[in-house]
């Protein structure tokens, strides 16, 4: 078989979710067994706790569950690099500075200070990767770790698996017209803004950023970023505006929705689905209240099921209008070719969950599922998308970066598609949830 990046990051994904599982596959055998797999999957699961003042408390009882990341993290990408023709040692050692620059991200996101105001990790990784980068350069044996779409794309296998079809269908119709209607719209608009009024000149910049803003920031502009090959530049620019805004809509949001007394489940579904990233999104629901959370994080999670939607249809408008030749005919096989494979991985792993959601009782789902693998897999996840964010940083050039805002063409469109974005999601949102199914919105 031949390895593509793509297969290696669906296996990977798979493997973390096996092993995630494995204390349960095995709940049949002795207790002490079962205690003895859990305990380093636990250790290997590691959050770095809060800090104000020493960063050292952050780090209390949390050594040898990094030890224990570094190692796993270690074997399982570098089997995938080797299969795809690197070298071991090579990737190693780059991978080792990756990795620590990771912990220092995770470290300075776990501020309290940095924390309550928005500045997460994934900030924290891409500018302290750029910072690196632009202030001392980057050696030629750092680059063979700098493997940020291959960390990424398992990452995004693992986010799969948490797109549970049961809890999509606790919302309802409602939380498909927010999220399925209103995130197209303002894609293509923002898109169509962005080529007719702002004449930007690349169309895979354009549609990376319009991906970003309108469907659920970073997975969906790597998604599309891969459908429409955009340049590592184009996907940074996009990233970074993502983040800036996400910093800032997350604080400033809910307290916009507690200003106007907006209902919580109205302040959660607006949330839900302008808000970018997921963390945000459940920070953000959080400090309206347990209501607006859960419609919010639900609604995030259908909208992150478009991921797939989006970056076949990107794929198909590039393979057939964008670059094709006068007179070609495109074939089925050229848009196959341009699809990104990994996107079936978080297809499969979203079935495969969703499935055994649905064979569990409630109370076993609960417990084996979301508090079981889900603990390790969403660590694994945010570790893999530090250590991409941290890559992208380091291998990014500020020279190289500046002539994709000239201008200031990506800001405009990113802040016009913001603010369609939300103008109409709260509009879908108050239609759907009070006006045409209100007795929906009165059992949450």
């Amino acid at each position: 078989m031949h390895w593509t990046e793509d297969k290696l990051a669906i296996l990977s994904g798979f493997i973390i979710l096996l092993i995630g599982s494995i204390p349960f596959l095995i709940l049949p055998l002795a207790d002490v067994y079962i205690l003895e797999l859990i305990d380093p999957l636990k250790a290997m699961s590691v959050k770095l706790d809060k800090w104000q003042y020493n960063p050292l408390d952050s780090f209390h009882l949390k050594w040898f569950g990094l030890f224990l990341l570094f190692t796993f993290l270690s074997i399982l990408l570098s089997y995938g690099i080797k299969k795809q023709g690197g070298q071991f040692g090579s990737f190693i050692k780059g991978f080792a500075v990756v990795f620590l620059i990771a912990v220092l991200a995770n470290l300075l996101g776990s501020q309290t200070e940095f924390k309550t105001a928005g500045l997460g990790y994934t900030l924290w990784a891409i500018v302290l990767g750029m910072v690196v980068s632009n202030v001392w350069g980057i050696p030629e044996w750092l680059k063979a770790g700098l493997k940020h779409e291959f960390f990424i794309k398992t990452g995004l296998v693992l986010l799969g698996a948490e797109v549970l079809f049961g809890k999509v269908l606790a919302i309802g119709l409602p939380g498909l017209f927010v999220a399925w209607v209103v995130t197209p719209i303002v894609l293509i608009t923002t898109f169509w803004f962005g080529q007719r009024i702002l004449k930007i000149g690349s169309k895979s910049l354009n549609i990376t950023i319009s991906a970003d803003m309108s469907v659920c920031g970073v997975s969906a502009a790597i998604a599309t970023a891969a459908a429409s090959k955009a340049k590592k530049e184009e996907l940074t620019t996009a990233i970074g505006l993502s983040m800036v805004f996400t910093s800032v809509m997350m604080v400033a949001l809910p307290a916009l929705i507690k200003a106007l007394e907006m209902p919580e489940v109205l302040g959660g579904a607006w949330i839900g689905g302008t808000v970018d990233a997921t963390g945000a999104v459940v920070a953000a629901g959080a400090f309206l209240g347990d209501t607006a959370l859960n419609v919010a994080a639900t609604i995030k999670m259908i909208q992150n099921i478009l991921i797939g939607v989006i970056a076949f249809g990107v794929a198909v408008y590039w393979a057939t209008k964008v670059e094709k030749k006068e007179g070609q005919k495109v074939s089925k096989l050229e848009i196959w070719n341009r699809f990104p494979k990994f996107i079936l991985g978080f297809i499969g792993a979203s079935i495969l969950f969703s499935i055994l959601q649905q064979v569990l009782s409630s109370e076993d789902s609960v417990s084996m599922i979301e508090k079981g693998v889900f603990s390790f897999s969403k660590s694994m996840r945010g570790w893999l998308f530090a250590l991409s964010f941290v890559s992208i940083g380091l291998s990014t050039n500020f020279k190289e970066l500046k002539s994709h805002f000239h201008g200031g063409k990506p800001l405009i469109l990113y802040v016009c598609g913001q603010l369609l974005n939300l103008g109409l999601t709260l509009l879908m949102a108050w239609i759907m949830f009070y006006q045409v199914f209100p007795e929906i919105t009165e059992s949450l």
